[in-house]
């Protein structure tokens, strides 16, 4: 008797199961406007919708950076209705990505012949959710439909210029992940990536030496005396920097410097996009550049998005770098830049798990859904196309114990 209940109870499930993935393969009771330019969109329909969703959403951001993006990157816009109403926006990007810019390993000429074209819900160039927006009080199921038959549409669109038979939704957190999670009965399959490393400013921390004083004296003395002290005895200056436009050239070498040495190297950016960048955020933008003689070593630029300071384009001179730690003291400048912005965290991003943790970052999960027409191309992208085997942050508690909490 137990067993006929148990499988009449997985009949069910099934039957339940192939009931959602027939309703969404089906068409959602939405409408659609998807465009190439978000200068062909709805502007105010655009701007409402994202008004609460932070500086990388932001109409001026988008429409600054289409004149911008890296030659292997084309954008896609889309307005979803329901009725007459806008409900949400979304912001793609195509990305061409060979095999030779997924992996650190050599491939020869078979790397720069090999590739895909990958459609991103998000934007490749940030860290974080910058792809969708939805209104408040929208069902989060119907919305989320919505998002995969946007993401449909312009992937049969695509056939006319090239298969993108690979989509993603990019970096997923919190109650995005389960607002999204039936999407795999439409064979989504999300995978975490490298988490994101945020450090929490203290509500007291005025500058940065507040952020010093709050350290325990271990650490605080491994920062003076690896870190502040040889940065300084090799009289090198951290200066706040301005002009982006007479030295892009510059900050793009720095940039390269580092971009090459990347296992994953989806983009290059343009020199000309950092003194867009700066425009587009205005009073948001910071730039410290590391300096010595006069020369640029290196720099990291930081956009105050909302309460979360994105500490996310970083350049230095590599040869400098093995003398001196331009790195470790970069990341220390982005801790004041965030303070001097009056933001609340810092969003290192992945990558160099120890030394963020080091500096009292603590991770958040991030993830990814994704999805190829052919089902075995998922195992093979995903190890191309994303860091899956990646370490788990360590974990440090740099702060005094009092202060610790608080911050």
């Amino acid at each position: 008797m137990k067993i006929q209940q148990k499988l009449r109870s997985v009949k069910t499930a099934l039957s339940e199961r192939r009931e959602v993935r027939k309703r969404l393969r089906g068409p959602a009771q939405l409408r659609y406007a998807i465009a190439d330019s978000i200068g062909m969109l709805d502007a105010q329909a655009w701007k409402g919708l994202t008004a609460q969703s932070g500086f990388f959403l932001s109409h001026g951001y988008l429409q600054s950076l289409e004149n911008v993006l890296p030659s292997n990157l084309e954008p896609r816009y889309a307005l979803v209705y329901e009725d007459d109403q806008p409900v949400a926006a979304l912001y793609m990007q195509l990305a061409d990505i060979k095999l030779a810019q997924a992996s650190k390993t050599s491939f020869g000429s078979l790397g720069e012949s090999l590739g895909q074209r990958v459609l991103t819900c998000g934007n490749l160039l940030t860290f974080g959710q910058h792809g969708i927006a939805i209104a408040p009080g929208v069902d989060a199921e119907l919305a989320w439909h919505g998002v995969a038959e946007v993401l449909y549409r312009v992937r049969q669109a695509e056939k006319l210029a090239g298969s993108a038979n690979f989509v993603m939704i990019k970096d997923l957190h919190g109650p995005q992940v389960e607002d999204a999670a039936f999407l795999k009965n439409l064979s989504y399959r999300f995978v975490e990536t490298e988490p994101n490393m945020v450090l929490t400013l203290g509500d007291d921390w005025k500058s940065y030496d507040d952020y010093l004083a709050s350290l325990a004296s271990k650490y605080r003395a491994n920062v003076r005396n690896g870190i502040l002290k040889p940065i300084e005895a090799a009289q090198c200056t951290v200066e706040q920097f301005t002009d982006m436009d007479a030295m892009q050239d510059e900050i793009h070498a720095l940039y390269k410097a580092v971009q090459v040495n990347a296992g994953f190297r989806p983009f290059e950016l343009l020199p000309e996009y950092f003194p867009a960048l700066q425009e587009a955020a205005g009073e948001r933008f910071r730039c410290s550049v590391l300096k010595r003689e006069g020369k640029m070593l290196g720099f990291l630029v930081t956009i105050a998005d909302g309460e979360t300071a994105i500490a996310f384009h970083i350049g230095f001179d590599r040869a400098a770098a093995a003398d001196l730690p331009i790195y470790l003291r970069l990341l220390h400048a982005g801790i004041s830049d965030a303070i001097g912005l009056g933001c609340k965290r810092v969003s290192f991003g992945r990558t160099a798990l120890e030394p963020k943790a080091a500096l009292g970052a603590r991770p958040e999960t991030f993830g990814v859904l994704i999805r190829h027409r052919q089902p075995l191309m998922n195992k093979v992208i995903k190890h191309l196309l994303l860091n899956i085997d990646h370490d788990d942050a360590p974990d440090r508690s740099p702060f005094k114990k009092a202060e610790g909490k608080a911050a």
